[in-house]
């Protein structure tokens, strides 16, 4: 997996932070150029990083996965890593189900657990 700093990271953390998007926005919020972003969200989809979800088919709305959302928490082991993506892959197969729940609601941990402990 070879991804592009910061474009990449700045992608994944764009969507991660304000969900589902088209390259448009994410431009704007990236600062990157739409033509530098449309050509790495396909990079960033056959990476498993990203999907590309409808409602039409031609339809160019993407959206983080928790294999993005591993990426993102793992970015300062990147340049050090010699395979990124089978340190993704550890950091899931070592997350319980309540930190996928919690990832894919997009809430940070630290707010869950405040949340659960004031019951």
């Amino acid at each position: 997996m070879r991804l592009r700093q910061p474009t990449d990271f700045l992608i994944l953390e764009a969507l991660h932070t304000y969900g589902r998007n088209v390259a448009t926005n994410l431009a704007k919020t990236t600062g990157k150029s739409r033509k530098n972003v449309n050509n790495r969200l396909p990079v960033l989809t056959d990476y498993g990083l990203v999907r590309k979800i409808g409602p039409a088919e031609q339809s160019g709305l993407y959206e983080i996965t928790e294999q993005g959302r591993a990426a993102i928490e793992l970015r300062t082991e990147y340049d050090d890593a010699d395979d990124f993506e089978a340190l993704i892959e550890r950091r899931l197969a070592n997350t319980g189900p309540e930190s996928t729940a919690v990832a894919a609601r997009g809430d940070p941990p630290e707010e869950i657990d405040e949340e659960a402990g004031s019951d």
